[in-house]
């Protein structure tokens, strides 16, 4: 057998020791960089996974906030379409006080036109309830008192030539002190001379005085005076006479003046209606 033969068969001689060593350390080493990287792999998905996180909740926020900003821009709308709803009926409601004021005004006009009418009626009636002097006289003072507010007066009747006017009735002055007045002098005097109503629209006429009366009236038969009703004063609470005094002064100047005549004319016939022949044999 050669030398050839037997070294073919002799074992295989093993790595030297150095060799192994490397070739564990390499092993060694690649193993741990394998496992460096796969825990570095791992790191970096788990940051992934948690950046995700992050992006899926900014994600819905933003989505929370577009559907936010789109429920505002809605109740924006909303908003809007009311303001312009709410200045409609703001308009409306002007337009209807105006409309209501106007009917307010209308209504107390109506009110105080129907008063008036009113105090005239029951002037009227009660000027001619009676043919008694007396009794006009007495229904003269209520009126006076009542509907003028008149405290302090005095009802005239001009003397037969004229000269002076005499008190047939008086209320809350001393009758000594206004029994007779001259009828050329002061506003009684000129009241009764031209026929014409006066009355004091500057002062106080509750603090009226003989010498300066509230109001004098004449009385008028056929446009002619035959005497003055005198207001000397006033109560205390009305200090200033107003439109629908002036209707029931010049009511008072007029049917004042017929209910007395007619009385006195009544009680110098006997008090007795005339016959039909009185009414037939008229004279213009």
């Amino acid at each position: 057998m050669s030398d050839n033969e037997g070294r073919s068969k002799a074992p295989s001689e093993q790595p030297p020791e150095d060799l192994k060593r490397e070739r564990d350390a390499f092993i060694q080493q690649f193993f741990r960089k394998g496992a460096q990287l796969t825990e570095e792999v791992l790191k970096e998905n788990e940051r992934l996974r948690e950046r995700l996180s992050e992006l899926e909740s900014e994600n819905g926020r933003l989505r929370s906030h577009i559907a936010s900003d789109t429920a505002m821009r809605d109740l924006v709308r909303k908003i809007e379409a009311l303001e312009g709803e709410k200045n409609a009926l703001l308009q409306r409601s002007v337009a209807m006080e105006a409309v209501s004021d106007r009917y307010t005004s209308r209504h107390q006009e109506v009110e105080s036109e129907l008063a008036s009418l009113a105090n005239l009626y029951v002037a009227t009636s009660q000027l001619h309830a009676s043919s008694n002097v007396r009794h006009v006289l007495r229904n003269i003072k209520e009126l006076l008192a009542q509907l003028l507010g008149a405290a302090r007066f005095g009802v005239y009747i001009a003397s037969d030539d004229k000269k002076e006017l005499v008190a047939v009735a008086a209320e809350g002055q001393s009758f000594a002190d206004i029994a007779t007045l001259p009828v050329d002098d002061g506003p009684i005097g000129r009241a009764f001379s031209a026929g014409k109503l006066y009355h004091d629209a500057e002062n106080d006429v509750s603090k009226g005085t003989v010498e300066r009366p509230a109001a004098v009236v004449p009385l008028l038969i056929d446009g002619q005076p035959i005497g003055v009703i005198a207001i000397f004063g006033t109560l205390s609470q009305k200090t200033a006479f107003d439109d629908q005094d002036g209707e029931l002064f010049r009511l008072l100047g007029t049917q004042a003046a017929l209910a007395l005549v007619s009385a006195r004319l009544f009680t110098d016939a006997g008090r007795r209606v005339p016959g039909v022949k009185a009414f037939l044999d008229l004279e213009d």
